[in-house]
C-alpha cells in the first residue's frame, strides 16, 4: 500500500463519502440493539444518525451520538438495512475515530503504544508457558519458509489467538487433513492495527496492518483466512473502505472456510464425539455462526442443542462498553446450558475461550473450543494448558506447574508472574464463583 499519510487521505474521504450518502434516515439506529441496551431515547433513529454525521465533520455531534458509536459492539444487524449502501458499523467506527482524535496527539500515541506493549507482553509469554520451540515454530512464520509455488491461503492467526495456542495447532491439523498449503502469520508482529486504530492513533494503525497486508499479498495466496472477527473488520471493513488498488486476496472466516470445504472434512470426522453440545454465540461475523454449526452438526455422535439465547456483539470482548450486559450474557448462557443438560458448551473464538474456561468448576459441562469437538472427531488432540492454568487460580501454583517451560524459554519468572496476574487471574468478567453471577 501506499505511506501512512495517502491512506489517512482515503480514510478522511470515505469518511466525507458517508456524510455526504447518509440522509439521517435512522435506519441503522433502528436496527441497533445498542441504543435500547444504552437506554438512549432514539426515536425513530434520525436525531442520533444526524449527530453521527456531525462527528465525521466536526468532532462533535452530540452526547447521544458519541455514546452510540463508542458503546457499538459490531453485532450487524446494520449491515443490511441502508438504502444509500453505506456499512453503518464502518461509519461508527470512523465517528470513533474521530472523537478519539480529539484527544493529545502524544497521548493517543502513548494508548496505542502501551497497548501494543501489554499484548506483546501477553503473548509472548503465555505462548510460550505452554509450547516447546517446535510446536511454536508451526505457529511462526519463520516456519514457512520462501516457496517455489504460493500457498493455497494464508492463516492469519491474529496476535492473541497465541496465549490459546493448542486452539491454533489444531486449526493447521485440520488444514493438514484437508490437504491444504497454507502460510502462517500472526503474533505482534504481524497485528491488524487495532490497538492503535482505537485510541486515534491512524497513523501507527494504517501503517501496522498496511505492512501486515503486504506480507500477506507477497505469498501469492489468493485467500487470507482469520481467526479473529477484529482482525478480519480490519481488513475487510476499514482497509477495504479506503483501498489505494485492488485487493489482491479474497479474506474470510476459518469457519466458513471449513464449512465450504465440508464435503472434503465430512469423510474424515470418523470418531463419534458423544455429547450434548451447546454454543456460546455472538452473532456480529457475518456467516460464522451459521458454519460453526454446519461443522459440529457434521460430527457423528454430537446433538446441537440451541440454548434460545439471544445474542449481541460480534464476540466476548466487543462488549466491554457495555459490561453489565456482557456479565448477564456469560452468566445467562451459563444457567440455559446447565437447565439444557448440555455436556459440553463450545466457544468460538479465542477471547471467549479465556473467559468461559475459568468458570469450568462450577459448572456440570466441559467447556471447549468448537475446534476441540472438530478435533476430537478426526483423531486429533492437543492439551489446553492455557484452561489448566486459569481453574488453579492460583499464582504460585501456575508458576510452579510452568516451571520446566520457564526453563526452557530462559524466561524472566518475575516477568512470568506480572503476566499471570494481568493476563490469567486479572482478566475475569465474572468472578468464578457461580454465586456471585449476575441473574436476569
Amino acid at each position: 500500500m501506499d505511506g501512512q499519510e495517502t491512506f489517512i487521505d482515503r480514510l478522511d474521504g470515505q469518511a466525507r463519502a458517508i456524510t455526504d450518502a447518509c440522509t439521517a434516515c435512522g435506519a441503522c439506529v433502528r436496527a441497533c440493539p445498542t441504543p435500547g441496551l444504552l437506554g438512549l431515547a432514539a426515536g425513530d433513529g434520525s436525531v442520533i444518525a444526524d449527530g453521527v454525521r456531525d462527528i465525521l465533520r466536526s468532532g462533535a455531534g452530540g452526547d447521544t451520538a458519541a455514546a452510540w458509536a463508542n458503546a457499538c459492539c459490531g453485532t450487524g444487524n446494520c449491515l443490511s438495512v441502508c438504502e444509500e449502501g453505506i456499512n453503518p458499523r464502518v461509519m461508527l467506527a470512523m465517528a470513533r475515530r474521530r472523537l478519539a482524535e480529539t484527544a493529545p496527539e502524544a497521548e493517543r500515541k502513548d494508548k496505542g503504544k502501551d497497548a501494543f506493549k501489554a499484548m506483546s507482553r501477553g503473548v509472548r509469554v503465555l505462548s510460550r508457558l505452554q509450547l516447546p520451540p517446535e510446536l511454536m515454530n508451526r505457529l511462526s512464520p519463520a516456519s514457512h519458509p520462501e516457496r517455489d509455488t504460493p500457498p493455497d491461503i494464508v492463516f492469519y492467526t491474529g496476535c492473541n489467538m497465541l496465549k490459546t495456542p493448542h486452539i491454533g495447532l489444531l486449526c493447521l491439523d485440520v488444514l493438514d487433513r484437508l490437504g491444504v498449503s497454507y502460510a502462517v502469520f500472526g503474533g505482534p508482529a504481524n497485528c491488524c492495527g487495532i490497538l492503535q486504530f482505537r485510541p486515534g492513533d491512524t497513523a501507527n494503525s494504517a501503517r501496522q496492518i498496511g505492512s501486515t497486508m503486504d506480507r500477506f499479498a507477497r505469498t501469492g495466496a489468493g485467500q487470507v483466512v482469520s481467526w479473529c472477527p477484529t482482525c478480519q473488520m480490519q481488513m475487510s471493513e476499514i482497509m477495504t473502505a479506503v483501498p489505494a488498488e485492488p485487493q489482491p486476496f479474497d479474506t474470510l472466516m476459518l469457519p466458513v472456510f471449513l464449512a465450504r470445504h465440508l464435503d472434503a472434512l465430512r469423510p474424515l470426522m470418523t470418531t463419534p464425539v458423544n455429547k450434548r453440545v451447546a454454543l456460546h454465540e455472538y452473532p456480529g461475523s457475518p456467516g460464522v455462526i451459521d458454519a460453526v454449526k454446519a461443522l459440529l452438526g457434521a460430527i457423528p455422535g454430537l446433538e446441537l442443542v440451541d440454548l434460545e439465547h439471544p445474542g449481541v456483539g460480534y464476540q466476548m470482548s466487543s462488549l466491554d462498553a457495555l459490561p453489565d450486559l456482557q456479565k448477564r450474557h456469560i452468566a445467562g448462557t451459563f444457567r440455559q446450558a446447565e437447565a439444557k443438560g448440555v455436556q459440553a458448551l463450545a466457544g468460538v473464538f479465542h477471547a471467549d475461550h479465556r473467559e468461559l474456561v475459568s468458570h469450568q468448576n462450577e459448572w456440570p459441562f466441559e467447556i471447549v473450543n468448537y475446534m476441540e469437538l472438530i478435533g476430537e472427531s478426526l483423531g486429533l488432540r492437543h492439551p489446553d494448558l492455557f484452561k489448566r492454568m486459569k481453574l488453579m487460580q492460583d499464582a504460585d501454583d501456575i508458576l510452579a506447574a510452568a516451571k520446566d517451560m520457564i526453563a526452557l524459554h530462559g524466561l524472566d519468572a518475575e516477568e512470568v508472574r506480572a503476566v499471570i496476574l494481568s493476563d490469567i487471574l486479572g482478566e475475569q468478567k465474572l468472578p468464578p464463583d457461580r454465586a456471585l453471577h449476575p441473574v436476569d
